[in-house]
């Protein structure tokens, strides 16, 4: 049987299966240089395999065509269901769709007199000096004003005007639209008017019908509204995503990866839960594998072709209700991911005089200047050009055919050409590697501010924590990253390149609910909440029960939400009975993120959510046994040379395969893996452990 874990990326599919099945394993091992295959101590293998996610010559859908060549058979021949187990996977479809504005079209539903509550916002000005104010694109077609009101005490001031009501969504529905998002005033707490529409909405015909008492029972109705409005207009494309998927895998557990970490089955995948899917996993797959390997202190570097994602580990997975995506508002339970336009796509520009590192990808296709398909120059290409990435040992699948290596004279070629621009342009003349070096270092900066972002600027010492790097890129940048960080040690994992997909295989299926609550914390409260965490416990397990057919292990997580009065900025805490205790909690945390307590104000309770967690059954870590004597060094299999420190070094290259436990390289270095390529600066030296780990250690 096959489990397969996938992640369609911006530019690059990763696919991990964990599979017991000696045919296809026989058959992988005659094409080693297109898949990697790794022995797990249970009698199972780890198939890992990556393919671009664009390339409409040769296939439709990367996912799909992935499982195909596992399997080994051709794109005409319907998929044997019957061999596989579970399809576990996260995907950028929603996520694509809300940056390029391709949702569906949306019509939105809400109270009388607030039109265009959702249009103002909360009139932030994000750039204080600019002269012109440009407002984000509203993802809502049309706009219906419903004649109803609550008040803030859930007395009815107005009853929902059926007649008119129904007559104005049928208008809509007969222009095409068959998307809905309803979003009445007070409806969090007082949500029978949404609900009378929302079946108004039914009888008519409308196929998707968000409501915002449903999608997110908070306070606030401009930031609840946006969500509502991002699960209409997104949800229907990822049905349709997940329908062609589930088409040519009939009978096979499908599911998906969502914002919070979880899991979910396919049919219970929503556009609000979608948007940070695959970054999702990466966490995941970096916090469970760091914390198998030992480590408790995390800051997780997941360097793809498109974007850089980075978040916070200290002991649990850090979760914000309030966040801003792509421009949208949105107010649900996600990671707290700090996400930037740099990855390996990132376009390199020079204006006249400075460089530029994006925000523009050059993607998959036609993706970098080396991928041969006319692109410009990238971070990738840079790498290429300082010698970093030596093409001999990337995989050849590349160019209009996919079966071409990556292209290094067009990159020298273009880098010259860009050197002789820049020093027309500025009178000052560096060679083509230096400048794409000063290049590298811009993006390295950028990503450590992102890092900063997470961490020290809300109190962490990063020196005490581990770099967790991966992502196809994350390998050739995590020593420059460290040491702009002032981080001590770096660990990869064996599947760092492709760590995304397998954390996939690593989650848990997770269910959340969440409440408003906007009380004092007080002692006499607390029955209340606890009272309230039973029922959304309730909801929660009612969600996962219909998954019998899985073994689990199952876990429920409280927390409070709580913010001082007259505030906005929440701190999320354990829920105990103990009022005092949270407050301390509370308190500890304020301190470190904001450098004081305000012990005289009174602390409110935003909202309590409780997170009900199925364990899953998750592959073993592979083991290998050092074979060679322990004073036998490492041999390389060919001496480069690669730019770094402003000057050219002899670089010795390693492959990851002939690494063996307590193997020890110093940098200046390379090693090479299938599915990435680790660079190992002058002041860095590299340790290989029992599990296959890699760790990376400055040389004090």
């Amino acid at each position: 049987m096959l489990k397969i874990f996938a992640d369609r990326g911006g530019t690059f599919t990763d696919i991990v299966a964990v599979t017991n099945n000696q045919t296809i394993i026989d058959r992988l091992s005659n094409c080693t240089e297109r898949f990697l295959i790794v022995p797990l101590p249970n009698q199972e293998w780890v198939i890992v395999y990556k393919l671009l996610s664009e390339n409409p010559e040769q296939y439709e859908d990367a996912v799909i065509q992935g499982i195909r060549d596992i399997i080994g058979i051709s794109g005409n021949e319907p998929i044997p269901y019957q061999t596989i187990e579970v399809v576990k996977m996260g995907t950028t479809v929603a996520t694509n769709a809300l940056l390029e504005r391709h949702g569906d079209r949306v019509v939105l539903l809400i109270t009388k007199g607030f039109k265009d509550a959702l249009r103002i916002g909360y009139q932030n000005r994000p750039n204080i000096f600019a002269r012109q104010i440009i407002l984000p694109t509203m993802l809502y077609e049309q706009v219906i004003e419903v004649d109803e009101r609550y008040d803030a005490h859930g007395n009815e001031l107005i009853s929902v005007n059926t007649e008119q009501t129904k007559q104005d969504l049928q208008t809509v529905y007969n222009t095409g639209i068959r998307s809905c998002a309803i979003v009445l005033m007070h409806s969090d707490r007082y949500p029978k008017h949404e609900q009378q529409i929302s079946k108004i909405a039914q009888e008519i015909g409308f196929t998707q019908i968000s409501i915002s008492h449903q999608i997110s029972p908070l306070m606030k109705l401009i930031s609840r509204g946006d969500t509502t409005v991002v699960d209409a207009y997104l949800t229907p494309i990822l049905h349709r995503y997940v329908n062609q998927v589930a088409n040519h895998l009939p009978n096979v557990k499908l599911m998906f990866m969502k914002s919070d970490g979880g899991l979910t089955d396919a049919e219970k995948f929503q556009g609000k839960d979608s948007i940070l899917s695959g970054p999702a996993g990466g966490i995941v797959g970096a916090v469970q594998t760091s914390k198998r390997a030992g480590f408790d202190l995390v800051i997780t570097f997941d360097m793809g072709g498109t974007s850089t994602d980075v978040a916070h580990f200290k002991g649990e997975y850090e979760r914000q209700i309030d966040s801003e995506i792509a421009g949208v508002r949105m107010r649900v339970p996600v990671l707290a991911i700090n996400t930037i336009a740099a990855g390996g796509g990132s376009i390199l520009h020079f204006d006249g005089s400075s460089y530029r590192v994006g925000p523009e990808s050059a993607g998959s296709n036609p993706g970098p200047a080396s991928y041969r398909r006319g692109g410009k120059l990238t971070v990738t290409d840079a790498n290429v050009m300082l010698g970093k990435i030596q093409p001999q040992y990337f995989p050849a699948v590349f160019g209009i055919e996919g079966n071409l290596p990556l292209d290094k004279e067009i990159v020298i070629h273009k880098f010259t050409q860009l050197a002789e621009d820049i020093a027309s342009a500025t009178g000052n003349y560096r060679t083509p590697e230096q400048v794409a070096s000063g290049f590298i270092s811009i993006a390295v900066e950028n990503m450590a501010n992102a890092i900063k972002k997470i961490s020290l600027q809300r109190g962490y010492d990063v020196s005490q924590y581990v770099l967790c790097c991966f992502g196809g890129a994350g390998g050739q940048v995590a020593c420059l990253i460290a040491d702009t960080l002032g981080i001590k040690k770096i660990f990869l994992h064996p599947f760092a390149g492709v760590l995304s997909a397998y954390g996939m295989g690593l989650a848990d299926v997770r269910s959340t609910r969440l409440i408003g609550v906007e009380q004092p914390l007080k002692p006499a409260i607390i029955p209340q909440l606890q009272q309230l965490m039973a029922s959304l416990q309730i909801q929660a397990q009612s969600e996962l029960n219909h998954q019998e057919e899985i073994k689990f292990q199952e876990e429920v997580i409280k927390k409070i939400n709580l913010k001082y009065e007259g505030t906005n900025s929440i701190i999320t805490v354990d829920f105990t009975s103990d009022v005092t205790l949270m407050q301390h909690l509370f308190e500890t945390e304020h301190k470190s993120r904001y450098g004081f307590i305000q012990t005289e104000k009174l602390l409110i309770i935003e909202s309590i959510s409780v997170e009900v967690i199925q364990k899953m059954d998750t592959p073993e870590e592979p083991v290998i046994i050092r074979k060679l004597p322990g004073e036998e060094t490492p041999q390389p299999v060919e001496i480069v040379k690669m730019f770094t420190g402003e000057k050219w070094h002899d670089t010795p290259i390693y492959l990851r395969e002939n690494l063996q436990p307590e193997d020890s390289i110093k940098g200046a270095a390379i090693i090479v893996e299938k599915i990435s390529t680790i660079v190992i600066e002058p002041n860095w030296q590299a340790i290989l452990t029992k599990r296959n780990h890699l760790i990376l250690q400055r040389i004090i």
